[in-house]
């Protein structure tokens, strides 16, 4: 035998060696679009739960003096029409769109994640009822709906949290749908069928952990999308509701004195901008990491 084919050889018996996990890492490192969507994630993460030790002022802090007052050493941001520091709050705006983002994909992925294992793993009456509901919901566009439901629910931001889980559930039915049908066409699902497994426990030991890898792609680009959903609802007046600091309802007052004070829009406008490109390039860069053709 060569020593080309020798290495090659070793080179393959390495790979096969390593965990699913480990490759997975591995892909995702060589990525690095998506190592740097993490690390403005996880400083976005931080800066949520550290905001009170963090921010230099009180966000809700108003001050007659200092009225749209220009970026400087004193305020870094500027301050916005009510005297208040820009910096502060856009950090502890950060809290609510992280908040929002989390729970929000948790609940749809809660909600969404069982009915697409159903349906899919049924089948026959059971999928075709709630692949109905699916294509019902997703008729209506994203945002018209949950500006539906968090009026309806009244303007808070526990309300267009519960809002946006329930609008985007649709779209984690589908793919965990999908996923299980994929999956339970296996030759490994028959096998423990077969065998004389409870359908519960094929659908829960056997199919369930093979549809995580998409559903956790899903959530990571859902998570984007919820961001700018609670920063629409708070500029509508929907979701944090004043004087919380909130990146949506920055923007909304913002809008009055984009050509007196521009900084009033272009801070809470940018932290919008990195934290839902951050969340895309990351779930990418999932995507790419957990596909298992993917070298």
């Amino acid at each position: 035998m060569s020593a080309t084919t020798a290495n090659s050889a070793g080179a393959v018996m390495a790979a096969a060696s390593q965990s699913p996990a480990r490759l997975a890492v591995r892909r995702f490192c060589k990525r690095p679009a998506a190592v740097a969507g993490l690390i403005v994630i996880v400083t976005f993460a931080l800066v949520a739960v550290f905001a009170p030790w963090i921010a230099p002022e009180d966000p809700i802090k108003t001050s007659w003096s200092l009225i749209r007052k220009a970026p400087s050493w004193a305020h870094w941001m500027g301050t916005d029409e009510n005297g208040r520091d820009v910096f502060s709050r856009v950090i502890w705006g950060a809290r609510a769109s992280m908040l929002a983002g989390v729970i929000s994909v948790t609940i749809a992925t809660g909600v969404g994640v069982p009915i697409g294992l159903l349906a899919g793993f049924a089948g026959g009456k059971t999928d075709m009822i709630v692949g109905r509901l699916v294509d019902a919901m997703l008729a209506s566009p994203f945002l018209i709906l949950a500006i539906a439901l968090a009026a309806f629910l009244g303007p808070s931001l526990q309300n267009a949290m519960i809002a946006i889980g329930i609008t985007a559930t649709p779209i984690f039915v589908r793919v965990s749908r999908g996923a299980t049908l994929d999956a339970a066409s296996n030759e490994y699902v028959e096998a423990a069928r077969a065998l004389g497994n409870p359908p519960w426990r094929v659908a829960f030991r056997h199919v369930l952990p093979n549809i995580i890898p998409p559903v956790m792609v899903q959530a990571t680009l859902a998570i984007a999308g919820a961001i700018i959903a609670e920063a629409s609802l708070s500029f509508l007046g929907l979701g944090q509701q004043p004087p919380a600091p909130s990146w949506g309802s920055m923007l909304n007052a913002a809008q009055r004195f984009l050509t007196q004070a521009p900084w009033l829009a272009v801070f809470p406008g940018a932290a919008i901008f990195l934290a839902v490109l951050s969340f895309n390039l990351v779930g990418d860069g999932l995507r790419d990491a957990l596909d298992p053709r993917a070298k």
